[in-house]
């Protein structure tokens, strides 16, 4: 999971300060040392720790914080800020042109996951409502335009090539292109190398000059480190970057490129990858990112995901079922499905604040198979074993799994897992009904839906 490490380092680091009632500059400067510690050991550039580290104990050593009653969450809340600073500080969206069309220029090294990117990133503004149109313009790698295309087809996405032709007359000719298919914005895919090379960059020098693009997105692993860091400034230097996408975030427990790459290079990130699945690219939200890095969760992304995954309807007749009890083997199958559907449930816990540590030692993920085993296990069963359970006993739980082709402990895993998530929807209904009706926490139990 993403920072996962360093975000478990700086929570031990506060958890430190919170539990004193008063904060001398000794202790400050303690904690600075083990924060600086962990942030490179996470990768983070030392030069971007170092006036980090300086400007976070210029504002914490002040009579304001070592003399205020809750000093330690003083502290926490300059770290977030200046982290957020660090990052960027507001979202950075992208630029569209007042004519049409507006044209986006990927660039990167092989291997980072550029023309999967171009082709997320052209779903999501697909679902903005704009007309995106892909252009292979790498003519190198074997089967990039083939990629390109099989990617356009699975996004819907219209895909304009002319084979092996010179980049810059494709990049040209699909100006054309675009206005014969309707379409507003043009994402250039264009040819990557193993490393930076003057080649390359000549290449792309050319068309940018031609293409005058609106954005020149750089797409960048973020599971490099440093190396990513250093690429990004070499990109910036020769074509002026108006913005970094970081893939494989979320494959990169350290996330030091993440908290360097703004501050070395000065190009803001606009999108992130979280995933492989074409719908796993996430506008980067500084404040929210230093959130999640703290320990503090990210509730607002949590609510974008399920008004973005999750079905009303069924969120609201869920809901009823929940607060009446009459939760179902059905509706834990359906509701894992739309779970599913939002990302990685580690990901996802790690977006409540407190609740990854709550649920610790409970199932946080399921791979596809996993999915079919438990669809076939509740199919086995009976509208009545489907509906109570509790009636299913050792006899009943042999059938099932004959007819489901797994085995008796598959089944009993599965009760099991039920019978969690029922005590722990309860324990959510009650909690409800203690507090503002409908909310834990100001947390909408059914998300946004009420």
């Amino acid at each position: 999971m993403a920072f996962e490490g360093l975000t478990q380092r700086l929570q031990d680091v506060f958890k430190k300060l919170r539990g004193k009632g008063k904060i001398s500059e000794e202790d400050v400067n303690l904690a600075m040392r083990e924060v600086r510690l962990a942030l490179l050991e996470a990768d983070v550039n030392f030069k971007v720790v170092k006036d980090f580290i300086s400007r976070v104990k210029e504002r914490a050593v002040g009579q304001e914080v070592l003399q205020s009653l809750t000093p330690g969450q003083q502290i926490i809340k300059i770290v977030h800020d200046e982290m957020t600073a660090l990052m960027g500080g507001l979202e950075s969206k992208l630029n569209f042109a007042p004519r049409f069309p507006s044209v986006f220029m990927a660039v990167g090294l092989q291997g980072a996951g550029k023309t999967t990117t171009v082709a997320k990133l052209g779903k999501v503004l697909l679902k903005q409502g704009r007309k995106p149109l892909l252009v292979a313009c790498d003519i190198y790698r074997p089967a990039a335009i083939k990629q390109l295309q099989v990617l356009g087809e699975q996004t819907s996405l219209p895909v304009f090539a002319m084979g092996q032709n010179d980049p810059l007359d494709i990049a040209k000719a699909s100006l054309e292109a675009a206005k014969n298919k309707g379409c507003d914005t043009i994402i250039l895919d264009t040819a990557g190398r193993l490393h930076v090379d003057q080649e390359m960059m000549d290449e792309l020098v050319q068309i940018k000059q031609a293409m005058q693009p609106d954005e020149i997105l750089l797409v960048v692993d973020a599971m490099t480190g440093q190396d990513a860091v250093k690429v990004s400034d070499h990109f910036n230097s020769q074509l002026g970057l108006s913005g970094i996408i970081l893939t494989k975030l979320d494959g990169d427990s350290r996330g030091g490129a993440a908290l360097s790459v703004k501050a070395v290079t000065g190009c803001a990130i606009k999108y992130v990858g979280m995933g492989e699945k074409l719908d796993a690219l996430e506008p980067f939200y500084p404040d929210r990112m230093a959130s999640r890095i703290l320990g503090m969760g990210d509730v607002l992304s949590l609510v974008e995901k399920a008004q973005a995954n999750i079905d009303q309807d069924k969120a609201r007749e869920m809901e009823r079922k929940i607060r009446e009890q009459e939760f179902t083997l059905e509706d834990f199958m359906d509701q894992m499905q739309q779970v599913k559907s939002m990302g990685p449930l580690d990901e996802l816990l790690g977006m409540i604040p407190g609740m990854d540590k709550k649920l610790k030692g409970m199932p946080t993920s399921f791979d596809d198979k996993e999915i079919a085993h438990i669809e076939a296990i509740i199919q086995s069963m009976t509208k009545e074993e489907r509906r109570n359970p509790v009636i299913i006993n050792g006899s009943r739980k042999k059938r099932i799994a004959r007819g489901s082709g797994t085995r008796v402990q598959d089944v009993n895993r599965l009760l099991k897992q039920f019978e969690e998530s029922r005590k722990m929807m309860k324990q959510l209904a009650d909690m409800s009904k203690k507090g503002k009706k409908g909310k834990i926490g100001g947390f909408p139990l059914n998300f946004p839906f009420n």
